[in-house]
């Protein structure tokens, strides 16, 4: 019963979304190309709001903890699990306070409205998966930038979308260059649960109902310890928290 009701709600939901990326990929261009970084970093911000509120036309809520716990004006590494595109605009609305920038496959950064372009010119990097070389170096330059500009770098070192919530192992390398060319930052663990739920049937129907919940583990300086010990601990505390 839940899919056959899905199918409407589904339709009209990807209306409005397609409405919502093509209305701010204009806004979004006339903030970076006239007023610049300030400007464009809020029409991203607006865009993510009406990208989570229209996640409510299928009933989704939210839970988030843990953000009071977030340093202010300085590099974070934002460690995540992966489970659904959705995991992108839950962390960019409600944590838009630390200006999260995306390690994101290249893929995305070409065909779609708003996305592709906040991907390119909002400070976010895209990697190619199949050059590790490519990959490492612009996860550096990734690192350089969140280190210089005080802002934060999203990795999910898990590679690839969790597609039944259960996780996946992470991989070292992209977080080991990141605390090596960021050494002022701190490590945010970051757990997401629920939102495979929103894509369970595919891209079409999607899943109504679900609660979404974000939680901020507690920060910890990458200096602070050797980068093992800190790598078990970013996964344990990832992982350690998540519901299937």
């Amino acid at each position: 019963m839940e899919k056959i009701i899905s199918y409407p709600l589904s339709a009209i939901y990807y209306l409005f979304f397609g409405i919502i990326l093509v209305i701010f990929h204009v806004i979004q261009w006339i903030c970076f190309n006239l007023f610049g970084y300030k400007a464009h970093k809020k029409s991203v911000d607006i865009l993510n709001f009406f990208l989570v509120a229209n996640t409510r036309l299928l009933g989704t809520r939210y839970k988030v903890s843990g953000l009071e716990k977030l340093p202010v004006d300085t590099p974070l590494i934002i460690a995540s699990n992966h489970q659904s595109l959705y995991d992108i605009s839950t962390i960019c609305w409600f944590m838009r306070k630390i200006h999260p920038k995306f390690i994101s496959k290249i893929e995305l950064g070409k065909g779609i409205p708003s996305i592709s372009y906040n991907l390119n010119h909002g400070g976010s990097v895209l990697i190619d998966r199949k050059d590790p070389k490519q990959a490492l170096s612009t996860i550096r330059i990734m690192a350089e930038y969140i280190e210089t500009n005080k802002r934060s770098a999203v990795i999910f070192p898990e590679g690839t979308r969790s597609k039944t919530g259960k996780p996946r192992p992470f991989a070292e390398n992209g977080l080991k260059i990141l605390c090596k060319y960021a050494p002022s930052a701190y490590m945010v663990p970051v757990t997401i649960n629920n939102s495979w739920k929103m894509t369970k049937w595919g891209f079409f129907p999607v899943g109504l109902g679900n609660r979404i919940e974000l939680i901020i583990h507690d920060p910890v300086p990458v200096k602070s310890k050797p980068f093992a010990e800190l790598f078990s601990e970013t996964e344990q505390a990832v992982t350690g928290s998540i519901r299937i």
